[in-house]
């Protein structure tokens, strides 16, 4: 798992100095992964129709409820290596 959780840390700081800005879905599937591979499986009320931007990041995340935090992990570093290139 260290090795693991080494590679995903540092995917996390790599995508933050991506080649160019990822659309707004490609960046909701970024946080959710990472929330999932960090966290587990969302917490919480979701937010109020008037917040937006929490609301997607929200929905995002529960719709990856379920998923092992180890094999979150693996999709989001498998998706800043993508968006890498």
């Amino acid at each position: 798992m260290s090795d693991l959780k080494e590679k995903f840390d540092s995917a996390a700081v790599e995508a933050k100095s991506l080649p160019k800005k990822p659309d707004n879905d490609t960046l909701l599937k970024l946080y959710a992964l990472y929330k999932q591979g960090t966290v587990g499986n969302v917490k919480g009320k979701r937010p109020g129709f008037t917040d937006f931007v929490g609301r997607a990041k929200y929905d995002a995340w529960a719709k990856l409820r379920g998923t092992s935090q180890e094999k979150a992990m693996q999709n989001y570093i498998g998706l800043v290596g993508r968006l890498k290139n």
